[in-house]
């Protein structure tokens, strides 16, 4: 058996809690409230006498960040925590210096881990010492964590504090604001006692071109374009797909014409690495306001969703100051919210 190919200790609680996406932080006093870390989740174990760090889907993850591999000297025998694995760049979480980490060349990750070094933040513990916490509630679970010799993410009750951190933490790369339900065990792979919101925020670009679907179906998506200086740069994607496709078509087919040139993307399709999507480019003239969630180096951290065509706005004021983030006088860095 492969080194990527390992099981799970069959003793561990897994897979890890999942959260449900929702609009608001629910009120009361029966929540814990908790920054996102915008990271890969990793379950860190030493069930077996050795030291695992397991992905959410089971997947080995101590080949891509060796230098966590020294975090077995804090963890005892028979433990396992739950938390997040992230990067941290001056001040702020950086996730594409974290997906650079997944590499398949062992001298290429060795380079890395020396060059942008991850870190673990813990926010549960599962197993301590062969004792089973994870059944115990989360105000009792939390208490433990708390004196772990590890970085922990920080936690409130109090609703003020965690819309805060709603505002306070978006320069600093974090994803939105998690609330955990007191009294309630660990519940592996279940949403039923986790809560998760993310800022949703409107953002007017010109359209740039479409992508076009691999089955033949007419265009796939709007790609987007904002203006930084005298570029005009793409900054990402909204789905042309359901009930308002009708009338997105009736606005972007004009601008194609009855033959659009089709150029290849210069990636392979994310599910189908045979595949290469294709994309035409359309005159700068359209301008859509989308909505989106995390804007991050440059474009849209995730895809967009159309919201609504702009007439009444000019392509040439759609520009990247709407969309970087703004830093305020109350925001916070990583390592200030770790206390490290």
């Amino acid at each position: 058996m492969s080194s990527d190919e390992l099981p799970v200790p069959a003793g561990l609680p897994f897979p890890p809690m999942e959260a449900e996406l929702v609009r608001e932080l629910p009120d009361g006093d029966g929540w814990q409230y908790e920054p996102k870390w915008d990271g890969f989740r990793g379950v860190l174990e030493n069930l077996d006498g050795e030291l695992h760090l397991w992905s959410r889907n089971g997947r080995p993850l101590l080949r891509y960040f060796p230098e966590l591999a020294g975090l077995g000297v804090r963890l005892p025998p028979r433990s396992a925590l739950d938390g997040e694995v992230v990067v941290e760049r001056e001040g702020a979480l950086d996730f594409d210096s974290l997906q650079m980490r997944l590499h398949p060349a062992e001298s290429r990750v060795r380079k890395l881990s020396a060059e942008i070094p991850a870190r673990y933040v813990c926010f549960d513990v599962l197993v301590w010492e062969g004792e089973d916490v994870w059944p115990l509630a989360l105000e009792e679970r939390r208490a433990r964590v708390e004196a772990l010799p590890f970085d922990v993410s920080p936690a409130t009750g109090e609703l003020a504090v965690a819309r805060g951190w709603e505002e306070s933490l978006e320069a600093a790369g974090f994803d939105g604001v998690i609330a955990k339900r007191l009294g309630s065990p660990y519940l592996p792979g279940s949403r039923e006692a986790v809560v998760k919101v993310k800022r949703h925020l409107a953002a007017d670009c010109v359209v740039i071109g479409v992508t076009w679907s691999e089955k033949g179906a007419g265009f796939a998506s709007l790609m987007l374009g904002l203006w930084d200086g005298d570029a005009l740069r793409p900054v990402g994607t909204a789905s042309a797909a359901g009930k308002r496709r009708e009338e997105i078509e009736a606005a972007v087919l004009p601008l194609l014409g009855p033959s659009p040139e089709r150029r290849p993307r210069g990636e392979p399709s994310r599910w189908r690495r045979d595949v290469t999507l294709e994309w035409s480019p359309v005159e700068p003239k359209l301008v859509v306001e989308v909505r989106y969630d995390k804007w991050q180096k440059g474009r849209f951290r995730h895809g967009t969703r159309f919201l609504r065509f702009r007439p009444d706005k000019d392509p040439s004021a759609c520009t990247v100051d709407q969309v970087r983030p703004k830093p305020g006088a109350g925001d916070v860095t990583v390592r200030q919210l770790l206390g490290s």
